[in-house]
């Protein structure tokens, strides 16, 4: 299995700088990413840099907590594709989901991927598995599912728990076929890694996306 081709090299500190930006951009050239995912502010200086490549670039909106206003994200994802995103990956709003207001979470689907569609871009929807119930894992999967977002994520890797194996296979079982999933948050290892694509994760957002490449060259 080539693992690079399921990893977005990931860095999303608040301390980021150009430089980490650039090394970033040279690893996912020289490891052959599917994408890398940075801040926003950092777009079009990684857009700039994989010019010449295949490997998308991704950034996030409504990150990491996802209660910014419905608003608020149509500004985020209109300015990330104006600077030319591949692809978004979007908070949903989980103190919505939280207060069993699915009317809102159905709202602010409704509003934000019109405008990703009309712009040919992709849509990732960050759900936070760590911090729901499965039955809350099951409505958003059921709900993004009829909207037909192009991945459901589970993690934003800032919630005490990130991807695990069982949520992922809960997120498979529940989405449709058509509907990808991106595993995130914790993954450090090939072999954890591993287990996640064989539950049904399409999609990797990793920061050790270098080292784990390494390991499976290894093992």
């Amino acid at each position: 299995m080539n693992i690079s081709s399921y990893i977005d090299h990931t860095i999303l500190r608040p301390t980021t700088i150009l430089a980490d930006i650039e090394k970033l951009c040279k690893e996912a050239i020289q490891y052959h990413f599917a994408a890398v995912c940075v801040p926003p502010l950092f777009v079009k200086t990684a857009k700039a840099l994989l010019a010449s490549t295949h490997i998308k670039v991704a950034t996030v909106i409504g990150f990491p907590f996802g209660y910014s206003a419905i608003e608020a994200k149509v500004a985020e994802t209109v300015l990330a594709i104006v600077d030319g995103a591949d692809e978004l990956d979007m908070v949903m709003n989980i103190s919505a989901v939280k207060n069993n207001d699915w009317g809102y979470i159905a709202q602010e689907i409704n509003t934000i991927l019109p405008i990703i569609r009309n712009s040919n871009r992709c849509l990732k929807v960050i759900i936070e598995s760590g911090i729901l119930t499965d039955q809350e894992i099951i409505r958003c999967c059921e709900m993004y599912g009829v909207a037909g977002v192009d991945f459901v994520k589970t993690s934003t890797g800032y919630a005490e728990r990130g991807a695990t194996v069982e949520a992922v296979k809960l997120m498979r079982k529940t989405l449709p076929a058509y509907v990808k999933i991106k595993a995130s948050g914790g993954i450090k290892t090939y072999d954890f890694a591993n287990q996640l694509i064989e539950a049904g994760a399409d999609r990797l957002g990793c920061s050790a996306g270098v080292d784990i490449v390494k390991q499976s060259m290894t093992g």
